[in-house]
């Protein structure tokens, strides 16, 4: 039996992360979860956060996802997001002025549209620096 299970993070735009890990946890639409090999299949969402993937070799990737599709099969956890970053990717100036941005956006909303997109957005932005901070103090 293996004691890893193929790990594949996909973005709109590229391959973020493929490899092989021993556990992944991630932001579920319930809930956290945690995902070893051999886990019984399951398709659901993930809200915007961080994926935490344990590799192989015993170090850590961080991927900052703005929500997707999470696939788990007993040897494979694929991760499809609009928007799939690297934590060591991630830029805190450029995530503090997007946040900055969409805080104005939200201010000046007109409409319900207008407000839901500009609460959305905030809600990835904030995610984002969350991420970005957990990832920061792990190093």
């Amino acid at each position: 039996m293996a004691n890893t299970i193929h790990v594949d993070v996909v973005s709109a735009e590229e391959s973020i992360f493929s490899g092989e890990a021993k556990f992944v946890a991630l932001p579920g639409e319930a809930g956290e979860l945690g995902i070893y090999p051999r886990h019984t299949p399951l398709i659901t969402r993930i809200r915007p956060g961080a994926v935490r993937i344990e590799t192989a070799d015993g170090g850590e990737e961080f991927v900052f996802v703005a929500g997707g599709i999470l696939e788990v099969q007993p040897s494979t956890v694929t991760v499809l997001s609009d928007t799939a970053i690297r934590g060591k990717d991630l830029d805190d100036e450029k995530a503090s002025k997007a946040k900055a941005a969409a805080e104005e956006a939200l201010k000046n909303a007109r409409s319900d549209i207008d407000i839901a997109l500009a609460q959305s957005e905030l809600a990835v932005m904030a995610a984002q620096i969350a991420a970005l901070r957990k990832y920061r103090q792990k190093k």
